[in-house]
């Protein structure tokens, strides 16, 4: 009888994520990926949290979506979510599929861009621990999109986590996308949002960080020049910078992050270019 239960309690759920247009659009539950779980409806926005981080809820038709991202670190298999509803609080499971990222070798001149001294890892710490809390903030407002435009036109020349490997030596995994295109060409945000963060860091050079809403994170990195300022507040298509080859970079191209509850996801997923 349980099991029946159960049964039925699926079959009662799955067709609203089924006729779900953000489940067929960014529904990729891997390493790197984003799961679109249904919270069912309610009069009041449910809070999720993943990991102990919340999750970016929006409003599908009558019924709310968890827009979870899904770091590379984890492990395919059973995860779950938490939901309020008021004073309400439930667990929600869902399964992360698998996924293998191909390897890239880069070799770059200046060694202290793979292995840096000890004055250039006290700056690294510092920079990181900045930039962790732009990642971390989570507005309040709702992102006015959740498919984004490509921040330039240009060839894809590396995707997101690729195992990178910098003269024989493994790094962090590649966690945007690349695009080669000439320096000076302007980067334009892939959606509305504030400027949260900007910085000339020691691997990411001159950096912008676009918060598009409740958690949902563009940053851009590697950049000639700035062209905004924080708390400045963007329009879908606004100028933030222009490409460059500043930080580790072996020439000009446009690097860009997307987060998702602190977890780097695959641009990709958002501009409909994704690869299984």
């Amino acid at each position: 009888m349980r099991s029946l239960f159960i049964a039925l309690l699926c079959l009662a759920a799955w067709p609203a994520l089924a006729d779900s247009y953000l489940a067929r659009k960014l529904d990729h539950p891997v390493p790197g990926g984003v799961a679109v779980l249904d919270l069912g409806q309610a009069a009041n926005p449910p809070q999720a949290f993943y990991d102990g981080k919340p999750v970016l809820v929006v409003r599908e038709q009558a019924n709310w979506r968890a827009i979870v991202g899904l770091p590379l670190s984890v492990k395919p298999g059973a995860q779950s979510i938490q939901v309020r509803e008021g004073a309400a609080q439930r667990t929600q499971r869902f399964e992360v599929g698998s996924k293998r990222y191909p390897e890239q070798r880069i070799t770059l001149k200046n060694q202290r861009q793979v292995n840096p001294n000890p004055a250039d890892l006290a700056r690294i710490d510092k920079e990181l621990a900045e930039q962790t809390r732009a990642y971390r903030s989570f507005s309040a407002n709702t992102p006015s999109n959740l498919l984004l435009d490509k921040p330039v036109d240009g060839r894809l020349s590396s995707r997101f986590g690729v195992r990178r490997f910098f003269n024989g030596e493994e790094r962090n995994p590649h966690a945007g996308l690349d695009f080669a295109v000439p320096a000076g060409t302007p980067i334009k945000t892939p959606a509305a949002g504030k400027v949260i963060l900007i910085g000339d860091y020691f691997f990411n050079g001159n950096t912008v960080f676009v918060d598009h809403g409740q958690g949902f994170i563009s940053m851009f990195c590697h950049m000639s020049k700035i062209d905004v300022k924080n708390g400045q507040v963007l329009a879908r298509g606004a100028v933030v910078g222009r490409v460059g080859s500043t930080g580790r970079a072996t020439g000009p191209h446009m690097h860009w992050n997307v987060s998702l509850n602190d977890a780097r996801v695959d641009p990709a997923i958002f501009i409909g270019a994704f690869e299984p």
